[in-house]
C-alpha cells in the first residue's frame, strides 16, 4: 500500500500568524521527504479559512523545493477556474522545475461561493471540468494543439513548457458524486476519492467505478486510487476521538455542515445522522497507532485499497501516523 499526506491549509486561529500554518507544512513536507511516504497532495480552496491555500500550483513549487525524492499532488486543480492553456502550463513547469513528480489531481468543485465570485454559472461547472481537461492534456501531447469548444477556441498554440514524465503526469479526476464517477469511468480516467464520504458510501462508489470501468471497455486492474481518510492518531482510543471531535466540529462548523447547505452545489444527508456523530463514527479514522493500522488494513481488505491519502488532524497525529503506523503499512 502507497501512503500519502492531503494536506489542508486550515487556518482555524485567526490570532495565529497565517505564515504558520504555510511553515508548519513545508516543513511536515521536509519530515515526508525521508520517510516512506509516496506523494503530498495539496488541497485547493478559495475564500475559507477552512484551507487557506488558492494556488495549489505554487504550493507546489515550494514543496518541490524543499524535498528531492517526494511526489508533489494537487487534490485538486480546480479545473473551471482556469484558462486551461494556462492550467497546462503550470502544472506543466511545476512537472519541470520538480523533476518529474508531479501527480496531477483535477476536480470541477462544488462551492457555489466560489463560482459566483470568480463570475462562473454554477450550472456550467461540469462542462468547463470535461472541456478543460481535454484541452490540458491536448496540449500536453500534442506539439501544437488546436481546440474548438463551447468555451474556448485556440488555433495551432504551441503550450510550453512541456512536462517532464511523458506523455504526460500521471492523471486522477475527483469523484465524490455519481455522475462524475460515471464520466470519469466512461473516458478511463483513474479517480481521487473524497474524505468526507463514510466508509460504506466509499466501497459502493469505488465497486460502482469499477463496474462503469467495464461497461466503458476499461479495466480499473492495477489502477492506484487514491482515498482520502481524516486520521487521529494519540496514545489512547479516548485522546484520539477527542481529536476527531474538534475536528469534525471544526469541519461542519466551518465546510461541511447544515447551515452551508446552500452553497453547496451536491446535497449532503450524513446518513441521516448529527453531522458530528457522521464523521466520528463514519468517516473519520481514529485511535492508538495499532488500532489505526488494523481498520485501515481492514478498510483496503474490503475494498481493495492501494493508496491511502491521510489528512492527520493534528500534528501528534502526523508524528504517530510516520513513526508508529506508516512502517507498518509499506512494510
Amino acid at each position: 500500500m502507497k501512503i500519502g499526506i492531503l494536506q489542508f491549509f486550515g487556518w482555524r486561529d485567526r490570532t495565529v500568524p497565517l505564515n504558520s500554518v504555510y511553515e508548519t507544512a513545508l516543513e511536515r513536507f521536509e519530515i515526508m521527504d525521508k520517510t516512506g511516504y509516496d506523494a503530498v497532495w495539496l488541497a485547493e480552496h478559495h475564500f475559507s479559512s477552512f484551507s487557506v491555500c488558492p494556488s495549489v500550483h505554487m504550493m507546489g513549487t515550494m514543496a518541490a523545493a524543499r524535498t528531492k525524492r517526494l511526489r508533489i499532488g494537487t487534490a485538486v486543480s480546480l479545473a473551471p477556474f482556469y484558462n486551461p492553456l494556462r492550467l497546462a502550463e503550470e502544472v506543466a513547469l511545476l512537472d519541470v522545475l520538480s523533476g518529474g513528480r508531479v501527480n496531477w489531481g483535477v476536480g470541477r468543485g462544488f462551492e457555489r461561493s466560489e463560482f459566483a465570485a470568480f463570475g462562473i454559472p454554477g450550472d456550467e461547472s461540469g462542462p468547463r471540468f470535461h472541456e478543460a481537461v481535454d484541452i490540458v492534456l491536448k496540449a500536453w501531447t500534442n506539439q501544437r494543439m488546436s481546440h474548438q469548444g463551447r468555451f474556448f477556441q485556440y488555433e495551432n498554440v504551441e503550450v510550453l513548457p512541456k512536462p517532464v514524465q511523458a506523455p504526460h503526469p500521471p492523471v486522477w479526476m475527483a469523484a465524490s458524486s455519481t455522475p462524475a464517477i460515471e464520466w470519469a469511468a466512461s473516458q478511463g480516467h483513474s479517480i481521487l476519492m473524497d474524505p468526507h464520504s463514510s466508509r460504506a458510501d466509499l466501497i459502493r462508489k469505488r465497486r460502482h467505478y469499477a463496474a462503469k470501468m467495464a461497461e466503458a471497455g476499461f479495466s480499473d486492474a492495477g489502477r492506484v486510487i487514491p482515498m482520502s481518510r481524516l486520521v487521529a492518531v494519540d496514545e489512547s482510543a479516548e485522546k484520539a476521538r477527542a481529536v476527531a471531535k474538534r475536528v469534525a466540529e471544526w469541519t461542519v462548523a466551518a465546510y461541511v455542515g447544515p447551515q452551508h447547505a446552500n452553497v453547496r452545489m451536491e446535497a449532503r444527508d450524513f446518513g441521516g445522522k448529527d453531522p458530528i456523530d457522521y464523521y466520528l463514527d463514519d468517516v473519520m479514522i481514529h485511535g492508538t497507532p495499532e488500532s489505526v493500522v488494523d481498520q485501515i488494513q481492514a478498510f483496503g481488505e474490503e475494498i481493495g485499497m492501494n493508496y491511502l491519502m491521510a489528512a492527520p488532524m493534528s500534528g501528534r497525529s502526523f508524528r504517530l501516523l510516520t513513526d508508529k503506523v506508516l512502517p507498518k503499512l509499506i512494510g
